[in-house]
């Protein structure tokens, strides 16, 4: 059996995709659900922020969490519609 690396596009997507399904999420906890090493998820988390799909949230108390941007959502629906297009051609 052979595990088959995940694509760029699916990284962003399973990233974008747990910060909307928790809302906010903390840092350490999105490196986790990422399953990336910390290094490739730095880069990730940083080309997301500057191209304004995700935004770095620090409360009052320096506790940092990330958050989706309008950019960010509308990627992942626009995903979704691409993945049902591929899966209708059966590729």
């Amino acid at each position: 059996m052979t595990t088959k690396k995940r694509e760029r596009l699916d990284v962003i997507r399973d990233i974008i995709s747990t910060i909307k399904e928790n809302r906010q999420i903390k840092p350490t906890r999105l490196l986790y659900a990422s399953n990336l090493s910390p290094q490739m998820f730095k880069e990730y988390i940083n080309e997301l922020i500057e191209k304004k799909f995700i935004k770095l949230d620090v409360d009052g108390k320096d506790k940092k969490s990330f958050s989706l941007t309008k950019k960010g959502s509308d990627f992942l629906q626009e995903y979704k519609v691409i993945e049902s297009f591929i899966e209708n051609f059966g590729l």
